[in-house]
């Protein structure tokens, strides 16, 4: 018996019409996204329905309401937390000689051979929405910081691999009355600014381990800091890189080596406009 295809599954459980899928279709051609996405793009639908979808379609065990539970060290453990933000999983629990994984792609297989390859367990897939998993790895794996500090004002999250540009950014910030926090590489900066989601956040372009520009574009496909303004550090101080950065959506750049001064305008300037502050 020939499996059905994710459109024609969405349109038997009536979650979209024929004539939607046939729209949506058509925008796919010459595209490389995959339905799902394009029908999202089309608000046609939500995240937890393709879930659904894919559950059906290939028997995959659907998982919800994942951040109401804690998950156990061990079990965590065996997927770190960089990981598990970029590649949308989460560990549910060890079975046997097994993982039960959540994922927003269930049929990455690709992934499930590296993960099973590097924790010596067969893979047990099951699907949930994106959301859910984000939601889980906020509870679980990013640890809560102090409320004193959350509770002053202004939280600015400082991204760059040089101690040189950390400390100067930092005392410059420091001085008009900005919490600073520092992160060394963009995978870093991408836990801290899902644990913290401060009010703006600098990031140097090219980092060891993840660099700004790939931080940015996860953080752009999280709808819980995607707002966020992110101003681009960048040694190439030419008009061609300022322009590629803007238009890769950076709110604003700064070139390095960084002039305090310059840095602190900026910063002031995105604070204002975005957050209507003094």
């Amino acid at each position: 018996m020939t499996r059905k295809k994710l459109g024609e599954t969405l349109v038997d459980m009536g979650v979209i019409g024929q004539d939607t899928l046939d729209k949506a279709l058509t925008l796919q051609k010459g595209t490389k996204k995959p339905l799902g996405q394009v029908l999202e793009d089309m608000d046609a639908l939500l995240e937890e329905d393709i879930a659904k979808a894919l559950s059906k379609q290939f028997g995959f065990r659907y998982a919800k309401g994942l951040s109401r539970f804690s998950f156990p060290r061990e079990v965590l453990d065996l997927c770190d937390a960089e990981t598990a933000l970029t590649r949308l999983i989460f560990p549910l629990k060890i079975e046997g000689n097994s993982l039960h994984l959540a994922m927003a792609d269930p049929l990455d297989i690709e992934l499930q051979n590296d993960l099973s390859f590097k924790i010596e367990l067969s893979i047990l897939p099951c699907v949930t929405s994106p959301e859910e998993i984000k939601s889980a790895i906020r509870k679980n794996y990013l640890i809560e910081t102090d409320a004193q500090e959350e509770d002053r004002p202004w939280n600015i999250l400082i991204i760059d691999d040089q101690d040189i540009v950390l400390t100067l950014a930092e005392v410059a910030l420091k001085k008009e009355g900005y919490t600073v926090y520092k992160a060394e590489n963009g995978a870093e900066g991408l836990k801290k600014a899902m644990q913290l989601q401060p009010h703006l956040i600098v990031t140097d372009v090219l980092m060891p381990r993840m660099g700004g520009e790939e931080m940015f574009r996860v953080l752009q496909a999280n709808r819980d800091v995607a707002d966020i303004p992110v101003i681009a550090l960048s040694a190439k101080a030419s008009a061609e890189e300022e322009y590629r950065l803007l238009e890769m959506g950076f709110y604003d750049f700064v070139p390095k080596p960084i002039n305090p001064l310059r840095l602190v305008a900026r910063v002031r300037r995105a604070m204002r406009m975005v957050h209507g502050a003094h």
